[in-house]
């Protein structure tokens, strides 16, 4: 899951940064609105956590050139600016929820997971095919209800796929949803994840379409 950080406190950006790549997010970060509202016509990303109080440009309104773009992009204002005015011209400009700094990490992660779930119209926040379950919060795999041991990149593969089944992911799609701007994988690295989430959890758990990309199919 890709995430965009728009903040411009250098030790609380670094430490949003940190903290939620340990949750399991793939975190870029950026520090003026400016390069957020560029980036944000350009790349693809789950969610953006947005700070309102920005040089260059101000977070409100990097949220209300993303949604007359028509991007429906969840948005999470996290933010200094706690008056109940401040919260209501925030979540009527756009945003879909609303946080108050200092904020708990766990709260803060969590709150990630439901606005991304909900983006994609799922109640439930247990991912379940066939006999394999994945759950986000907890970062836990089962098969048959038995745990199955999976690396950080592993996971986050199965969840991107999980995500999207019945349709095909490309390794672009793929890349980008484990990857941030800081990584550099190998030219093979999608390719062993995938081969590892296979003899974990079955040889035709993930169909691959030569030149296209790879799916689990409904």
């Amino acid at each position: 899951m890709r995430v965009l950080l728009v903040e411009d406190d250098p030790q609380l950006g670094d430490g949003l940064t940190v903290g939620l790549r340990q949750a399991g997010f793939a975190v870029d970060w950026v520090k003026d609105g400016l390069t957020a509202d560029q980036v944000l016509t350009t790349e693809t990303f789950d969610i953006i956590v947005l700070d309102l109080g920005l040089p260059r440009l101000d977070g409100m309104t990097v949220l209300e050139r993303l949604r007359r773009r028509g991007q429906c992009l969840p948005t999470l204002i996290l933010t200094a600016r706690g008056s109940t005015s401040d919260k209501v011209a925030g979540l009527d400009s756009g945003a879909d929820d609303y946080l108050v700094k200092p904020v708990d990490l766990d709260e803060l992660a969590a709150r990630i997971r439901a606005l991304v779930r909900r983006a994609a119209g799922r109640a439930e926040p247990v991912l379940r095919y066939g006999n394999v379950t994945l759950d986000p919060a907890s970062r836990r795999v089962t098969v048959d209800d038995a745990d199955v041991e999976l690396s950080p990149r592993e996971f986050s593969v199965l969840h991107a796929l999980l995500e999207n089944t019945g349709r095909v992911m490309s390794r672009a799609q793929l890349e980008s949803s484990i990857y941030g701007w800081r990584d550099e994988p190998d030219s093979n690295a999608l390719e062993v994840y995938v081969h590892y989430l296979r003899k974990k959890l079955g040889a035709d758990f993930i169909k691959t379409l030569r030149g296209v990309g790879y799916m689990i199919p409904k």
